[in-house]
């Protein structure tokens, strides 16, 4: 088979057909109880999820929901950690907690390798990624990226308010994965709504969904094409030529991944350095610290991580079973808060406050297990060269309308607006 024939169809299915798997009925509306009836896509979680989870630690340290078809959230660091390092009795196949599960034939694989993959395919998957995001190549990307990022405050001149969200934090990480897949810079505004349909969409009707998650498969399947077309030297041509077990990968392997660089790439590094601007900008102190101590950073940058990591991943059941006093069905989700594993008292001194100079901080902003982030040099390099340059050229600034700051839904939390004042 050659490349041509392998991305000769599209990914869509017949009319009208939806991709096999399991739906649960939707359910919305005001949670009644934290412990019983959970949901990350009410406002209220958006809104400040850390109180929840901090009850929920108290009193019912592994929740339970009836939603998504039936669920579980651990808030203790050690239910989290024992979790993500448990692959025998949970799968990763699908890492978005939803009305839909695939079917269990899909693992391995998953539907975006190698974070959807399950042992022992997933460890060569990720492998095939290592090269782009090694410390060395994550490094001759930094110039460009401060670069980019002067050029985005260039743009504020002459004005007392920007949105340190939708001006600033966003573009960055857009830019970067961009380039680092090849595609074309001003499509950017397609890729917020590809992240906002992917992780946001989650209760939308299932052809509505559908139809949504499909307009994502297009446009990467046009982008592969031109790719064939004509190659160069970035992560797309890479992924269309990269060989697994002695053979070309699969057509919805190559997508798979370019999807998951091009959602979680995206929205979990924007939404760190959206809430990093957040933090600085309602608290004076740390962000006169850091202007005086700008060597300070790399650890304040770790303590920001711990205490607003954007991102929770989800897991699926494998069989039933008893697990820490509860008893889980197969295909149960377990929904792995790696924010409220970062702000568990019994793994970190001090764990409800910011400390931007501590010094022992084993966070989980990252993940644990053998899917912790293959792209944690990029985040942090990405994230260091905002928050240099910020600071560097606009070290007096603050919230100009905190009502008006406003959080995304769903699995990665960060702000969607952030109205600030400059100068």
């Amino acid at each position: 088979m050659s490349v041509d024939d392998r991305f000769a169809e599209g990914f869509r299915r017949g009319e009208g057909e939806l991709p096999p798997g399991t739906r649960s009925e939707i359910i919305t509306g005001p949670v009644t109880d934290w412990a019983t009836d959970f949901s990350h896509v009410e406002p209220e979680w958006a809104a400040d999820p850390y109180s929840i989870q901090d009850d929920l630690r108290q009193r019912c340290p592994i929740a339970r929901t009836e939603r998504f078809g039936g669920g579980w959230l651990p808030t203790r660091y050690e239910d989290v950690a024992a979790i993500a390092y448990d692959t025998e009795h949970f799968s990763s196949r699908s890492i978005v907690m939803s009305n839909f599960r695939p079917p269990r034939d899909l693992a391995p694989v998953g539907s975006t390798p190698p974070i959807s993959s399950d042992p022992p395919f997933h460890r060569d998957a990720r492998k095939l990624l290592l090269p782009a995001f090694t410390k060395t190549a994550v490094a001759r990307r930094a110039a460009a990226t401060r670069d980019y990022c002067h050029s985005l405050i260039d743009a504020f001149e002459g004005r007392g308010v920007v949105d340190g969200a939708r001006d600033y934090a966003q573009h960055i990480p857009i830019r970067v994965i961009a380039d680092m897949l090849g595609f074309p810079p001003e499509d950017g505004p397609r890729f917020g709504e590809f992240i906002e349909n992917v992780l946001e969409g989650i209760n939308l009707p299932s052809e509505e969904r559908q139809a949504r998650m499909a307009t994502l498969f297009d446009y990467l399947l046009a982008q592969i094409r031109d790719h064939v077309d004509q190659p160069r030297d970035d992560l797309t041509t890479y992924l269309i030529d990269a060989e697994l077990y002695g053979r070309k990968l699969e057509p919805t392997h190559v997508a798979g991944t370019m999807a998951l660089l091009l959602i979680a790439g995206i929205d979990t590094t924007w939404s760190a350095i959206g809430a990093s601007l957040w933090h600085l900008a309602k608290t004076p102190a740390d962000r006169e610290r850091l202007v005086a101590e700008p060597g300070l950073l790399p650890t304040a940058m770790e303590e920001f991580l711990r205490m607003y990591a954007p991102v929770t991943m989800a897991r699926l059941v494998k069989d039933d079973m008893s697990w820490n006093g509860v008893d889980m069905k197969a295909d149960d989700w377990v929904l792995l808060s790696f924010p409220a594993a970062n702000r568990d008292p019994a793994q970190f001194d001090r764990a409800g406050e910011v400390v931007i100079d501590r010094e022992v901080n084993r966070h989980a902003a990252f993940g644990l297990g053998i899917h912790r982030c293959v792209g944690s040099h990029l985040a942090r390099m990405e994230l260091q060269a905002a928050l240099e340059v910020w600071l560097e050229r606009i070290p007096r600034f603050g919230l100009a309308e905190p009502a008006a700051v406003t959080w995304a839904l769903g699995q990665v939390r960060g702000p969607r607006t952030l109205p600030l004042s400059i100068g």
